[in-house]
């Protein structure tokens, strides 16, 4: 039909026709069968490139949905929530996966709005595309995406920056430091697995304030002169009091627990401590499987050394991690850097004592565990022995401190009544800094006097409320 309709007055031959088109497409096909015998990667590469630009026409990543929430009252203002955005993705009825709790969190927090009477526009953390369509009032994002989107959004708003992780610039330097302590220790060169990204560390300055977990992670940031907010992270697994628990049975053995980055959460220099002191058991509960360069770099400790257990990783809603703790006196975690370790949380839960770095940011006091001077396989070593070598009675109240802690402080619960209270104090205090520096401007206007320090009389203020 397009011959015809090209050429009306040419009668066509459609047996010819047909005859050409076999021909064309014969010619077409040999030619594609030598290009993709001569450059197969290439060919591979760009058709895989061009399926992901259709799949990505037709069904987009779960990362550009925008979840709209309202209240059941007057509306207060607007909020652009933009952290984790699974949990609100499923359906009424269907099975929750078992993702990490920050999912959990992420639902908490915009709840919390939505109870303060704000309607709240969800978007993932890692949504590139999103361009703010209405006048929020707060704009609370963690490292990803700040600053792109915080100019675009009214000078009144309110942009609140969730520090989920320490500074990059510690990140990178904490672990970097111990690779090369290890390296000097092994003589082994080791992947640095948490290394961030720099221009994370510039949300900050797009923030008007900061929310943090820990006294740690507020020391990080405080360079940035902004006002910082302490809030009680949260894990939620809470685990029942065993009175049943042998503590003079369970004295001598110890877990390690973490996710990936090994080094960086220590368990080369705890495997070393425990390697030198064979009358202590050491449980190691981790991803060890997935950084094959540490695996081989430690294949003795981990798998032949007889009060060395390595078990993977391993579910802690599960009967053998329960099993596993009761067994347990303590963690051992002396981490580089976290913004508030939820393994330590959830161990703590469970009532182990933790023997932790500062870095590891979680604010115990000398009741509820041991905080280590330093990270040095000595260091460690010493605690170890003291928690071990006190009394049955002492442990048994020791580890009952560490729970009662772990339940006061860092539930889902407390967390999101904590949450609510830091968000209305944030919106009161730069309330009462406008209103302030609004009052100071018109009496310097009024007097013909110039206010040049307007943005650093206003932190000056706030920071002042905050704390």
């Amino acid at each position: 039909p397009l011959m015809g309709e090209c050429q009306p007055k040419r009668k066509v031959n459609l047996r010819n026709c047909s005859k050409s088109n076999t021909s064309f497409l014969t010619m077409t096909a040999a030619f594609l069968k030598y290009v993709i015998k001569k450059y197969p990667t290439k060919i591979l590469i760009k058709c895989d490139e061009i399926i992901l630009k259709i799949l990505g026409i037709l069904n987009p990543p779960l990362r550009y949905n925008v979840i709209s929430l309202r209240p059941d009252r007057p509306v207060r203002g607007h909020v652009l929530f933009s952290y984790r955005i699974e949990l609100f993705l499923i359906k009424p009825g269907h099975p929750i996966p078992n993702y990490h709790y920050d999912r959990q969190l992420s639902v908490i927090m915009a709840q919390a709005f939505i109870d303060l009477g704000f309607t709240v526009d969800v978007i993932s953390s890692q949504n590139d595309r999103y361009l703010p369509k209405k006048k929020y009032s707060l704009f609370i994002n963690s490292r990803r995406n700040f600053e792109r989107i915080a100019p675009l959004l009214d000078k009144d708003c309110i942009k609140i920056f969730l520090a989920t992780n320490s500074h990059p610039h510690f990140v990178n330097f904490a672990e970097t430091k111990r690779l090369l302590e290890l390296q000097e220790r092994r003589h082994v060169t080791l992947d640095a697995k948490r290394n961030m990204a720099p221009n994370f560390a510039r949300a900050i300055e797009h923030a008007d304030c900061i929310v943090v977990f820990s006294e740690f992670s507020k020391k990080c940031f405080q360079y940035a002169r902004k006002p910082i907010y302490l809030l009680p992270n949260a894990v939620p697994f809470n685990y029942y009091w065993s009175d049943s628990k042998d503590f003079n049975a369970c004295r001598s053995r110890f877990l390690w627990m973490g996710s990936d980055g090994l080094v960086h959460k220590g368990l080369d220099l705890v495997l070393e401590a425990f390697a030198g002191m064979s009358e202590y058991h050491l449980t190691v509960c981790g991803p060890v499987g997935k950084e094959k360069d540490f695996e081989q770099a430690y294949f003795q400790e981990l798998y032949h050394t007889p009060n060395i257990h390595t078990y993977g990783w391993m579910n802690v809603e599960s009967a053998e991690f329960t099993e596993l703790v009761n067994r347990c006196i303590g963690l051992v975690f002396p981490s580089s850097s976290e913004t508030s370790s939820g393994a330590v949380l959830t161990c703590m839960h469970a009532g182990l004592i933790p023997i932790i770095s500062y870095e590891a940011a979680v604010d115990i006091g000398k009741d509820e565990g041991v905080l280590l001077d330093d990270c040095s396989i000595d260091t460690i070593q010493m605690a170890v022995r003291q928690i071990s070598t006190r009394s049955e009675r002492d442990l048994r109240e020791m580890s009952r401190k560490a729970w009662e802690f772990a339940r006061a402080n860092h539930t889902m619960e407390n967390f999101e009544k904590e949450y609510k209270k830091t968000i209305e104090k944030i919106i009161g205090d730069f309330e009462m800094a406008k209103i302030g520096a609004d009052g100071l401007r018109n009496n310097l206007g009024s007097s013909g006097i110039e206010c040049g320090y307007k943005g650093e009389t206003l932190h000056q203020k706030v920071e002042f409320s905050a704390n």
